[in-house]
């Protein structure tokens, strides 16, 4: 009979070889076509379950092919979320259910319109835009100022679109439908010369309307009943509103000096003053109180506090009462102009005045009656409202206290959209959601107001991966970052987030690289090891949910290390050309870089990537039960299964060799060579001890084992070879027959390596 070792040698001396000649056998190949085929058509548990041979092959291939008839025990392992150290796959001794589960998504495979990454993005990308709005105010003021000392005439400034758009939007015109023949009108008039444009044009209008508003007053003074008074009284309302269009226009025309021709005159078309009204126009029409809004509001209370000399003043300019009532914090809705002119109009010297009433509960109230120095009938001397420290003051306070409300509202929006964004399934219930389809919006830089919904829809709807498709057509990189940042298909409905890896993949790679940074280490330098692992695992965590290139994956030496130390490889051997190349494979053509490498592992890392050949984030791989690498992997192991039960057919000593060679990388401790009866068997032969070895205390089988074998050397591939090289020697001197208990150890379903009925049942119950 052939020796062990040398039936060993035959088999490893050439593996990827043996491995091959195993993979075409005609049973082997045509089910691993049919698993390759259908397990990405697989949608659910139940149906990978009712799949006999789909399910029975990825059993074999994880070593649990005696587990195949526990259906019910097995749901229960690929439901659980491997995230959650308690779940049930986690709790079972046995490591191999884990695995298993960590080969397919049913558990992480969650259909959402944003993953928790997306969301985090979408919000700081809010943020990041509210705060360049600010910025952009300041820049768009800056910009208007200078053109405006080299404009040669108004077409210059309308055939500017930011110099156009900055004044349109200061006096509150829709650029959707201006007039340009009207604005190049009123920007060439001189209001006071009853022969200009504006007076032509809308001189007359203006008559016409306050001719009428004229007579709708006379008519609501002679009114006798109640709806006939509020039918006048909206007729009112629409004359002042069309009064105060034209009034807007009027405005427009004083803040220029155009020549009548349309030519800027030689002192320039604006005056330094003219410039003023404009920005302040242009700043208190932002939305948003900006840094540019706040100076421009300061330096206005200033020169405006220095005119007043009476508190109705204050309260009749709505610039200056909201200035005050922003600085002294006094925006609740219960303080109302009455509030603050009783406030500024009390006698400090008197205990029971307004503001040292209510200034016992109410502290602000008090700060701001003493920041003036009104009399009690309202009244001041020009110029002496206010001391200049006292409006220096007021200004600081201001500059503290002016986007509170706004970050508060800010704080509030973010709040309700990571809310609400959960349970949005279509993107008819996007659109619908107010609050979130405007903070969607809004974030990536998109006025709400100025786009359709059925835009929106179609943006979302888009396929990103058809250069052809709706959102590519609008040319518009706001739009691209909107349907980047959700996850609907073209049928409105959410889908699978597309990440660089599955969930499941980073959670299993997580996972295997805290395993292999704390193997055969004591228990404080475990401690510490997990420690150092928890902090990497979080980092990769988060980060692979953001990667978009192969590239960003692999310069990034952190993410690089976790990977490659999950697969048992030494990230010191591997340079970043290897894994250009690795990364620039194509996984379906057997003669790609990847495809030609002696270890199968680096196709089974590049296939757990939803990367193209060209390193760009692909949804052609994000779906199905299983990643492409994890399909490989089950292949792989399926195969060497195979290999290793051929083997046991012959020589069982061979079988046990392929197999401790097979599990080294994955032992971590001592307790592992224990609790798997084919290795105690490998490792009692080894050193010639007695049967009776397993009767003794667990405890003292592990002082044993670490006696005799050096853990640390299960890291090392040569000296595992050298492992075997001896158990192949014992065995043959232990066994003088073909025959032993090794082939029992293996296909036993009495033994460590399988789970009672009993014990199924009780962990099914839990």
């Amino acid at each position: 009979m052939v020796s062990t070792y040398l039936s060993y040698d035959l088999v490893t001396r050439d593996l990827s070889a043996s491995l091959k000649r195993v993979s075409n056998q005609s049973t082997v190949s045509r089910e691993a076509e049919y698993y390759k085929e259908n397990i990405g058509k697989v949608t659910s548990v139940d149906e990978f379950l009712d799949d006999y041979r789909l399910y029975s092959y990825a059993m074999k291939a994880h070593g649990l092919e005696d587990m195949t008839y526990a259906k019910a025990f097995m749901r229960k392992v690929l439901e659980s979320d491997l995230s959650d150290d308690n779940s049930f796959a986690n709790l079972v001794a046995d490591d191999r259910y884990r695995d298993f589960a960590t080969a397919f998504n049913f558990s992480s495979a969650e259909k959402t319109a944003q993953s928790s990454t997306q969301v985090g993005a979408m919000v700081d990308l809010y943020t990041e835009t509210m705060v360049s709005q600010g910025d952009n105010v300041t820049t768009e003021t800056n910009y208007f100022n200078a053109m405006m000392d080299e404009v040669g005439g108004v077409d210059d400034v309308l055939n500017n679109n930011r110099l156009r758009d900055y004044l349109l939007t200061s006096y509150g015109i829709d650029q959707r439908y201006y007039s340009r023949s009207l604005i190049r009108g009123v920007l060439s008039s001189d209001t006071s010369d009853s022969s200009s444009y504006i007076n032509q044009t809308l001189g007359p209008q203006r008559d016409d309307l306050n001719a009428k508003l004229s007579d709708a007053n006379t008519r609501l003074d002679a009114a006798t009943t109640d709806n006939e008074k509020k039918a006048i009284k909206a007729e009112i309302a629409g004359y002042d509103a069309s009064l105060a269009t034209i009034q807007k226009y009027y405005d427009m025309a004083d803040a220029f000096q155009f020549n009548a021709d349309g030519s800027a005159p030689s002192t320039g078309a604006q005056t330094a003053d003219q410039k003023a009204t404009v920005n302040s126009l242009y700043v208190s029409q932002q939305e948003r109180v900006s840094t540019a809004t706040a100076l421009a509001d300061a330096t206005y209370f200033e020169q405006k506090i220095a005119t007043v000399d009476n508190v109705s003043d204050i309260i009749a300019d709505t610039r200056l009462y909201k200035f005050i009532k922003t600085a002294y914090g006094l925006t609740g809705a219960t303080v109302v102009s009455s509030t603050i002119e009783q406030i500024l109009t009390s006698d400090l010297n008197d205990p029971t005045s307004y503001a040292n009433t209510f200034g016992k509960s109410r502290p602000e109230y008090l700060k701001l009656a003493q920041a003036f120095n009104f009399n009690t009938d309202g009244t001041v001397a020009v110029g002496s409202a206010q001391t200049a420290a006292q409006t220096e003051a007021t200004k600081n306070l201001y500059y503290n206290t002016y986007d509170d409300v706004q970050d508060k509202a800010d704080e509030k929006a973010i709040s309700l959209y990571k809310a609400a964004i959960s349970e949005i399934d279509t993107v008819d219930e996007f659109l619908a959601k107010s609050d979130v389809y405007s903070f969607a919006l809004k974030a990536v830089g998109i006025d709400p107001d100025e786009v359709s919904k059925f835009t929106i829809s179609q943006v979302l709807k888009s396929d990103l991966e058809d250069k052809k498709s709706y959102v590519y057509g609008l040319k518009d990189e706001r739009y691209l970052t909107l349907a980047k940042a959700f996850n609907f298909g073209k049928d409105g409905n959410v889908t699978v987030p597309l990440t660089a890896q599955s969930q499941g993949t980073i959670t299993s790679i997580a996972s295997d690289y805290t395993v292999m940074k704390t193997r055969f280490l004591d228990k404080d330098a475990t401690t510490k090891a997990k420690e150092d692992a928890k902090a990497e695992v979080s980092y990769y965590s988060e980060k692979m949910l953001s990667i978009q290139t192969a590239s960003e994956f692999i310069n990034d030496d952190r993410l690089t290390n976790i990977v490659l130390t999950a697969y048992g490889i030494d990230p010191g051997t591997v340079d970043k050309n290897f894994l250009k190349q690795v990364f620039s494979s194509d996984l379906g053509d057997p003669n790609s870089f990847v495809n030609k490498q002696e270890n199968s592992v680096w196709a089974e890392i590049l296939g757990t990537f939803n990367f193209d050949a060209r390193g760009n984030l692909t949804d052609d791989f994000n779906n199905g039960t299983q990643s492409r690498g994890k399909i490989i992997e089950t292949q792989n192991k399926y195969t060497r299964q195979t290999l290793e039960e051929e083997q046991g057919e012959t020589n069982n000593g061979v079988r046990l060799a392929l197999y401790f060679e097979r599990m080294a990388p994955t032992m971590t401790s001592a307790y592992d060579m224990l609790s798997d009866s084919a290795l105690l068997e490998f490792f009692r032969v080894s050193f010639q001890l007695p049967d009776s070895f397993s009767n003794l205390d667990v405890d003292k089988q592990a002082e044993l084992v670490k006696k005799y074998m050096n853990l640390e050397d299960l890291k090392d591939p040569d000296k595992v070879g050298k492992m075997v090289d001896k158990f192949t020697v014992m065995y043959d001197l232990q066994n003088g027959e073909a025959s032993s208990s090794a082939l029992s150890i293996l296909t036993s379903t009495s033994s460590s390596i399988g789970i009672s009925a009993d014990l199924l049942t009780s962990l099914a119950q839990k």
